[in-house]
């Protein structure tokens, strides 16, 4: 199963990844975005979103 993780210092709060994966991504008060299911990857495409980033912020690892 693969985990989404965020470089908070890499993301610039476009928030492409909570349009593909809103069950596991949210945009904070920090206007980051930020994982909130890091198990809900089997409910969207996190490697389209992870694709998506256009600063490279998100990675999956293995769980």
């Amino acid at each position: 199963m693969l985990v989404p993780k965020i470089d908070a210092e890499k993301c610039i709060g476009d928030a492409v990844c909570t349009a593909i994966c809103p069950d596991v991504f949210e945009m904070g008060d920090d206007d980051k975005a930020h994982v909130i299911n890091p198990n809900g990857c089997d409910l969207c495409d996190c490697e389209e979103a992870a694709d998506s980033c256009p600063t490279e912020a998100i990675t999956l690892e293995e769980a």
